[in-house]
């Protein structure tokens, strides 16, 4: 599995990991130094710079166990105020794990120490900065990485004989923008209305580098994970003559893969997909096509182009960003390549993968409203239930152990993908039609005009935590609350 890359990034390469091999947990223990820095860098079409971990963009693959203790020691090199979240886990909320509040100050170190819970899902995780204020620059400017938790699903025959990848899908800004006004740092950005939308960047990349290249022997099975690393960019993946057959969402696997043509991920959002190589050889390209975030035609005087579609696995546009260069592509556009190499005797889907159970009737249901609305002497802000961010306030005060629905109202004109920390959930409905499979998730994406009901269960940790947008623009402009967990 390769991941992380820090030398010259150019077109139709291979994709491997310029030496960052996965970093695992040994007797029960992961310990590592993580600095997060600015890197001078080569992406696509000249030297740049970037914000990484350990000078790797992505950050250091980690890979644990249920069970296992973890400590990290996060070292700030940044002129900004930084710190972690590691987004997914099911981990305390508070001290020195998951804690989001915490504030790791520029020159400063902060070491993190927790411990995973013996039942901890196998899955795809990802971490990243969640320090309210910074977050949306950091995470735009380059900073995340992906964290494996090994378990079960990776025990199942045809899923252990796939060959694996990790892909961590991002979108930076240009080149000559990485570091300075692009990024919303050094110059500093200002509102703008890249903000409002949510800021995507044109150089699309899969690990660190634009157009790589997957080898696949014929006959045999790919294993991608696959993680939204973007600030705001909704990727809508399609592999030319080939399926995807989704074995894990989220926060765990499926009861039986799924089969699907096109793969829709929103910000922060992971799949787990095997893929068949199952034609007579060639090269084919791993698509992102079109999609708008914008209901109604909004973004299409802010340098959003006019496509067909609207429900499905995606609706159109590929969005664009006014404060950078445009028009966007209207067009799928490639990010990487799968080539077939070699043949093995043909390997077979797995038929069935690990049961979900389902959460239990909930106590109560409460209702978030998602708008967005001006503000005087602040301007555009985003709000749930009508009000910005305060992190004075206790939005949400919920008792452990409690099983909730939640019923999430997009009552504006731009989708929002809607992440609850330390708790998955599962989507029982979207307007009022149930889904169609069963679950594990920690995202999810409340298109505009849409009505999702969502259910979870607060068990194991009490203490202080947040749900928010997941386009980090709007999580930045308010659309943030705190929840609170009662023992």
């Amino acid at each position: 599995m390769l991941l992380g890359r820090a030398a010259t990034l150019g077109p139709h390469h291979p994709l491997h990991a310029a030496g960052a091999s996965p970093i695992r947990s040994v007797g029960g223990r992961l310990e590592l130094d993580l600095v997060a820095q600015e890197t001078a860098v080569c992406i696509a079409d000249g030297p740049a710079k970037a914000l990484t971990y350990n000078g790797l963009l992505p950050g250091p693959l980690l890979e644990l166990e249920p069970g296992d203790a973890v400590r990290i020691r996060l070292h700030n090199r940044l002129s900004q105020p930084t710190n972690l979240h590691y987004h997914g886990l099911h981990v305390p909320p508070g001290g020195n794990a998951d804690n989001v509040f915490l504030s790791v100050a520029p020159g400063a170190s902060h070491t993190y120490d927790f411990r995973l819970p013996a039942d901890h899902p196998a899955g795809t995780f990802y971490y990243h900065p969640h320090r309210h204020g910074t977050v949306a620059d950091q995470v735009f400017g380059g900073l995340g990485g992906v964290l494996i938790v090994r378990g079960p699903l990776d025990r199942i025959p045809e899923v252990a004989a796939a060959r694996e990848q990790v892909l961590f899908l991002k979108d930076l800004p240009a080149a000559g923008a990485l570091g300075g006004r692009g990024m919303g740092m050094g110059m500093g950005m200002g509102m703008g209305m890249g903000r409002m939308l949510g800021r995507e960047g044109p150089v699309l990349t899969v690990n660190g580098q634009v157009t790589p290249e997957l080898q696949l022997p014929a006959g045999g099975l790919l294993r991608l994970r696959i993680v939204n690393g973007s600030n705001a960019r909704f990727w809508r993946l399609a592999l030319e003559e080939h399926s995807f057959h989704l074995i894990a969402t989220d926060a765990g696997a499926l009861a039986a893969p799924v089969e699907l043509q096109e793969l829709l991920l929103v910000p922060g959002e992971r799949a787990e997909v095997l893929v068949q190589a199952r034609r007579s050889g060639g090269r084919f390209r791993l698509l992102n096509l079109p999609y708008s975030r914008a209901a109604g035609g909004m973004g299409r005087g802010m340098g959003m182009g006019r496509v067909a579609g609207r429900r499905g696995m995606g609706r159109g546009s590929g969005g664009g960003e006014p404060d950078g260069p445009g028009p966007w592509p209207n067009a799928p556009q490639t990010i990487a390549t799968l080539t077939y190499a070699g043949a093995v005797e043909a390997l077979p889907l797995p038929q069935r993968l690990l049961p979900v159970e389902p959460l239990p009737e909930p106590v109560r249901t409460r209702r978030f409203l998602l708008n967005h609305a001006m503000a005087p002497g602040r301007g555009m802000v985003f709000l749930i239930n009508g009000r910005p961010y305060d992190h004075h306030r206790t939005d949400t005060t919920v008792r452990l152990g409690d099983t909730e629905d939640w019923e999430l109202v997009n009552d504006g004109v731009m989708d929002h993908p809607f992440h609850v920390h330390i708790n998955p959930v599962q989507v029982i409905s979207r307007d009022g039609r149930p889904e169609p499979y069963r679950a594990w998730r920690d995202v999810v994406a409340v298109r505009a005009g849409e009505t999702v009901r969502i259910r979870t269960r607060f068990s194991d940790y009490p203490g202080r935590t947040v749900y928010h947008c997941h386009i980090l623009d709007h999580e930045e402009l308010g659309m943030m609350g705190t929840l609170q967990i009662e023992a």
